[in-house]
């Protein structure tokens, strides 16, 4: 048919009009002839859909028939609108996270480089010559008192690995304390880390094993529990390891000179460094973003970042000052490290300084980690928003910072956006050909958010895991904004605790095949009901469709089923 006579076809049922002439849309990327087919089609599904709808409610009593009409009138009238409004929310939103990260990245950025013309050649931290002796010569009197405690729960599989880095660390003997927080529920496992204690206190090492009868409070409990002890009271600083991390031996000698030149510093927060697997290695690429950038801006910008649980020396004096170790949410380290900050304390992280640990190895081992780590800040920024915005102590700038920047849009607005706008708004822009996203919106910021997102990662080695990672970063999306609303509206599973398992060495747990061919068994039914949303409209852009979501839609949705089942 003749084409260069614009067309227009009344859809009757939602009295709209569909233009399908290039000149009625300036800028449409559809074909003509294309876009006569689709108006055709648009135009019969909406009378079909009329139709349906018709036979659909004179089956209905009259009062009811009449309230079905009203609903599907209403969600003619306000479908697309809402789509658009939806567009231009996630707009504002890509911006808002696009605009963090070249904040966080840049701030990063300029403090290596720096770091570098400070000291030129070298990569470790500066450490005192009398720390750095080792205390030799009778010196070991002008080395603080250091605590360090490694809270662990039914740790079978690391609690050697822990506890023998632990009393490995390069420190005058009698300036050290390695305190074993045992809330094991294993009568097996507590025998066996109480002989570990042992036999390293008969080596000379001061080990001290306490062991609760409650595992009141968790984790926050458990150091809370530590700390009361007299010979606790008295040390200067406090290194917290998790059951699987496993410090090299000069880590003090490291990081407590730190603490020692600067008397306003708390925090001395080190890197985590892990071992790899594919599911760990995608883990690894966000972490790395993590403490290359974040951390690493964070103690640029205004000497404050989330403590991350591990791996860090605190000065005893900011616990107490602070209030000490609070169980009211999953995000107990976040929540010091905050009144910490808003007291005045300063942290500083040293991304040379890195310290061996483990990722989840397992699906529901990392979306439980996931869940904790999404929830837990939530809660806490609803709990301590007031005390924020009412410190005195802290600038107007850093207040904005960890509000806007720390918790609003890093944890709320990007978690959301990374949902909302590749699972749900995509699809159902499919179903609305009217509803139009800038090609900046949906192509550029992405992709310049992801390039950003990887900094930390390096390419030689992970540039192939891109893609996979992409997908696997949207699709726990979904988990964690989940988790983000239970923490603000302190849903049921606000403060459930489950503590990751470990894999140690590799062996597996007896019974643990078992407890793995279980959760094989459990579906996770929003998952797989996001992927059958992306399958279908993949599947009907690919058919019907003028542009390339498909090459997106399908793949991503393969990630949610693999997630989901």
């Amino acid at each position: 048919s003749d084409i260069s006579t614009p067309r227009r076809v009344e859809v009757q049922p939602c009295n709209k009009v569909a233009y399908t002439h290039q000149a009625d849309y300036p800028g449409e990327s559809m074909h003509h002839a294309g876009g006569h087919r689709l108006a055709a089609m648009l135009a019969g599904a909406g009378e079909a859909f009329a139709s349906a709808a018709d036979r659909l409610t004179a089956s209905f009593p009259p009062a009811v028939a009449a309230f079905l009409r009203l609903l599907l009138r209403a969600w003619g009238a306000l479908s697309v609108p809402l789509l658009r409004g939806a567009v231009m929310l996630c707009m504002a939103m890509s911006v808002m996270v696009l605009a963090e990260k070249v904040l966080l990245g840049t701030a990063s950025a300029a403090a290596k480089l720096l770091s570098r013309r400070r000291r030129p050649g070298r990569r470790d931290v500066p450490v005192e010559p009398d720390v750095e002796a080792g205390g030799g010569g009778g010196s070991s009197a002008c080395f603080p008192m250091v605590l360090v405690q490694i809270p662990m729960y039914n740790e079978r599989e690391v609690y050697q690995l822990s506890i023998g880095a632990a009393c490995r660390l390069t420190w005058p003997a009698e300036r050290l304390i390695v305190q074993v927080l045992d809330d094991s529920t294993d009568a097996a496992i507590k025998e066996l880390v109480r002989e570990e204690c042992e036999r390293w206190a008969g080596s000379g090492v001061d080990v001290r094993y306490e062991a609760r009868t409650d595992r009141a409070g968790h984790k926050a409990g458990n150091l809370t529990e530590g700390m009361r002890h007299a010979y606790a009271r008295g040390c200067e600083f406090v290194a917290i390891f998790d059951a699987d991390f496993q410090p090299s031996p000069d880590f003090l000698a490291r990081t407590v000179p730190l603490l020692l030149r600067d008397p306003g510093l708390a925090l001395v927060q080190a890197r985590w460094e892990f071992d790899e697997c594919l599911l760990t290695r995608m883990q690894e690429m966000s972490m790395d973003y993590h403490f290359k950038v974040e951390q690493q801006a964070g103690s640029s910008l205004c000497s404050f970042f989330g403590y991350n649980g591990s791996a860090g020396v605190w000065r005893r004096q900011a616990i107490v000052e602070s209030g000490g170790w609070d169980e009211r949410t999953t995000a107990e380290d976040m929540d010091l490290a905050l009144r910490a900050a808003l007291l005045g304390w300063e942290f500083v992280y040293v991304g040379d300084v890195k310290v061996k640990s483990e990722l989840p190895s397992s699906l529901g081992a990392y979306r439980s980690q996931q869940h904790r780590w999404s929830c837990g800040p939530a809660l806490l920024f609803k709990k301590m928003l007031r005390e924020i915005v009412a410190a005195e102590r802290v600038p107007a700038w850093k207040k904005l910072y960890i509000v806007y920047n720390f918790f609003v849009t890093r944890r709320v607005v990007s978690t959301f956006f990374t949902f909302f706008f590749f699972s749900v708004l995509l699809p159902a822009k499919t179903l609305f050909p009217q509803v139009r996203i800038p090609t900046w919106q949906m192509v550029c910021v992405p992709t310049a958010t992801t390039l950003l997102n990887s900094a930390g990662t390096p390419w030689r080695r992970s540039a192939h895991l891109v893609v996979p990672w992409v997908a696997f970063e949207n699709a726990m999306a979904l988990h964690r904004f989940k988790a983000i609303l239970i923490g603000l509206f302190e849903a049921g599973r606000a403060n459930e605790w489950i503590v990751t398992r470990k894999s140690g060495n590799g062996r597996p747990t007896p019974g643990a095949e078992g407890r793995r061919l279980k959760r094989r068994c459990r579906l996770h039914w929003l998952e797989l009901l996001v992927g059958a949303l992306l399958l279908a409209s993949g599947c009907y852009d690919c058919v019907h469709g003028h542009g390339y979501f498909y090459l997106f839609a399908l793949p991503q949705s393969i990630m949610y089923f693999a997630i989901g089942f």
